[in-house]
């Protein structure tokens, strides 16, 4: 007998996921990160729902069943949006302070970095990490993949049915169809 999908257990549940959603809203979303904080290393199904629940709370916007593993770091969620289905494996960082948008069907394996910020070095009166940060948003579109150890910089714009391989270094716009490897990430080939 085939086992239900992450999806299919989702939906059959989903009635019941959105009302605890509903519930912790009372937290507010200060509340509810320190919970997403609190329930980050919770191993099986529990944590992936708590967290699930804990971070749709935080978030911009959260789609249906997004599987966010134990070990992810989690950094200014006001301006973040997930899509639906969409995995975040162990060991990532994301941090959404330029605002972060993932479409549907994105799988972010384990060890990979979202960041939105750079910082400036134009004041030389100041060593270069007080200078000021700019932020510029990333965006990852729908069914895209990125491989394990993954860094996808400030301003990138990631298009449809894209798959970017271990260990890349994204610091421009990456095309749809196409396979991106290596640092900085070049085109490999078209899908």
């Amino acid at each position: 007998m085939r086992s239900k999908s992450g999806r299919e257990q989702f939906n059959k549940l989903k009635y019941a996921i959105n009302l605890l959603a509903e519930v912790f809203k009372i937290f507010g979303k200060e509340g509810n990160y320190y919970f997403l904080k609190f329930f980050r290393n919770t191993n099986g199904k529990t944590g992936l729902l708590l967290r699930y629940i804990f971070l749709k709370n935080c978030c911009k916007g959260v789609g249906d069943n997004v599987s966010l593993h134990p070990g992810v770091f989690l950094f200014n969620l006001k301006l973040v949006y997930i899509g639906s289905n969409v995995s975040i494996h162990p060991l990532c960082y994301i941090d959404g302070a330029g605002g972060i948008t993932i479409g549907d069907n994105v799988s972010i394996a384990h060890n990979c970095t979202i960041i939105t910020t750079n910082h400036q070095w134009g004041d030389r009166s100041l060593p270069i990490k007080y200078n000021k940060e700019l932020h510029k948003s990333v965006y990852i579109d729908n069914d895209v993949w990125l491989g394990c150890g993954v860094r996808v910089l400030a301003g990138v714009h990631i298009k449809s049915r894209s798959i970017i391989a271990a260990g890349a270094v994204v610091n421009k716009n990456v095309e749809s169809n196409a396979i991106y490897g290596g640092v900085p990430a070049k085109k490999i080939k078209e899908i």
